[in-house]
């Protein structure tokens, strides 16, 4: 499998990490803006954000979660040359339900749609990893 191939998805939900910093920037600033919150209101704690903003602060701060470990898959599944075209398909499955997870929690916030996603998302990445451990055991066996 080619590189690129690997690498399309990561890009996708990199993107997605970026799209949902500046969403929260905007909504913090727009709620400094309109006098909803102020400085010092903020100072000490995250906590005191409106609450439309903590909703985008929480999809972002989620995106450094259960991805790591599809991250660190990425790169092992590139180093020990174990992605095919199988592991881009998984790929695609578990950034899209980080796509649908990131759209319910920045929307109608659904708590048991998101659930769903996230869960989905989950298992997708564990039987990722679930292939990959034996694929990797497999070759050290020789078979």
């Amino acid at each position: 499998m080619s590189i690129t191939a690997v690498l399309l998805p990561v890009y996708v939900l990199i993107g997605l990490t970026f799209v949902l910093l500046f969403l929260m920037g905007s909504t913090r600033i727009a709620s400094l803006k309109s006098g909803e919150v102020r400085m010092g209101d903020i100072a000490l704690g995250e906590r005191n954000w409106p609450k439309r903003a903590l909703q985008f602060q929480n999809a972002f701060h989620n995106q450094f979660e259960v991805p790591v470990l599809f991250y660190v898959l990425v790169v092992l599944a590139l180093i020990t040359r174990k992605a095919d075209m199988l592991f881009v398909v998984m790929s695609w499955m578990f950034v899209t339900s980080r796509l649908v997870h990131a759209a319910i929690h920045i929307t109608s916030n659904r708590v048991m749609w998101r659930f769903q996603a996230f869960l989905l998302g989950v298992l997708i990445l564990i039987v990722m990893w679930i292939i990959f451990a034996i694929r990797v055991a497999g070759a050290e066996a020789g078979l």
